[in-house]
């Protein structure tokens, strides 16, 4: 594996971070905590004026050609300041697998504008009833002109404000991706409420009747298609992981040289330091799992429970750095006037988003026990 990252990796991860250190205040994400949509659309346009959305799709729907190694990299920029922008669903889960597999009319119509940042799109993935979002039980039957499309995703990232969902759905041959509008008739989306207070919503299909062109890819290719969405939300949401608690730990060590108990520095104490020393270790290796995860895609290779594993330590570790940097902060980490307590939320979210820890140990023995003796 080559641990270096590229030039690309380095000059897209230095533009975003000037991009959202400049944006991205805590007055600012004060605000956004209080809107109906948690949605930055002064952070979203600048990051596609400065070409950072389109930078890691292909060329064909107008990107810079880059891909999952460069999309890890603006992720965990956009983690580090907690950004409330959808670039994991819209982007990197959504735009990528129509350019990856959609016709050249899709690709015209939804992946060229999200890489523009003129449109939004969303992957309608988790299900109440299921724990395989790559394996649905929402339906569709075929039509004498289409299909119509029956069942119910929850937790949509973004749904209130997408201009697309990328629909999983089973069919009488298998697993399907279909493409359905929030216009059309038998959509209905109902706000909830999360963690984070990320935008997401219940998103029902009322025998939702579409096109036969709305099909993603092919039903055959159908299954591949719902499990490459949900490896790539999966490794991209380890990415943003990785930032959130990379910066977690060091506002949490800046406070510990900083506040004063029994006069001496919280850090100089052995309870508080083993406790930095050991999300050290957890943040090293959510960083070691996710590149590790990244270069296998890169390089066309099957991941070999490599996207679960780095998934497993952004739940894992999240977990344990989150709350760390709660309690060494005490008091403050709890005041939603500081920073600190947006970390611990976003950890969370990310710590459940398509698996936890033991649903991802779940699918790692599964793999593990297939493997021939």
């Amino acid at each position: 594996m080559e641990f270096t990252l590229t030039e690309a990796q380095q000059d897209l991860s230095g533009l975003t971070r000037s991009v959202v250190t400049e944006l991205v205040t805590n007055d600012r994400l004060r605000e956004l905590d209080a809107a109906e949509d948690r949605f930055d659309a002064l952070l979203w346009n600048a990051l596609a004026s400065a070409g950072v959305l389109g930078a890691a799709l292909p060329e064909s729907v107008g990107g810079d050609g880059f891909g999952v190694l460069e999309q890890c990299s603006i992720l965990a920029e956009l983690g580090r300041g907690v950004a409330a922008v959808p670039f994991l669903t819209s982007i990197v889960g959504s735009a990528a697998a129509i350019a990856e597999f959609g016709s050249d009319k899709q690709r015209d119509d939804w992946a060229s504008a999200a890489a523009a940042g003129e449109k939004i799109l969303t992957a309608a993935l988790a299900e109440e009833y299921n724990d395989d979002s790559a394996h649905p039980i929402t339906r569709a039957e075929k039509t004498a002109d289409g299909w119509r499309i029956d069942g119910a995703k929850i937790t949509v990232d973004s749904a209130p404000l997408a201009d697309l969902f990328l629909v999983p759905a089973i069919t009488e041959d298998g697993v399907a991706v279909f493409l359905v509008e929030p216009s059309d008739a038998g959509v209905s989306i109902t706000r909830q409420s999360t963690t984070d207070f990320s935008s997401a919503a219940l998103v029902e299909f009322d025998s939702v009747q579409i096109p036969a062109d709305r099909v993603l890819g092919s039903v055959a290719q159908g299954s591949d298609i719902a499990a490459w969405i949900v490896e790539r939300i999966q490794l991209g949401s380890s990415a943003y992981q990785y930032g959130v608690l990379d910066q977690a730990l060091k506002l949490t060590a800046e406070y510990a040289t900083e506040r004063v108990q029994f006069g001496r520095p919280i850090g100089s104490f052995q309870a508080v330091a083993q406790r930095l020393a050991d999300g050290y270790i957890d943040v090293k290796g959510v960083r070691l799992t996710l590149w590790a995860a990244a270069w296998r895609l890169s390089e066309g290779l099957p991941s070999d429970g490599a996207v679960q594993t780095a998934k497993f330590w952004a739940a894992d570790a999240g977990h344990r750095v989150g709350h760390t940097a709660v309690h060494v902060h005490g008091g403050v980490g709890l005041d939603e006037d500081h920073p600190v307590h947006r970390y611990f939320l976003a950890a969370k979210h990310h710590e459940f988003l398509l698996g936890n820890a033991t649903d991802q140990l779940r699918a790692l023995g599964k793999e593990l026990a297939a493997v021939p003796a």
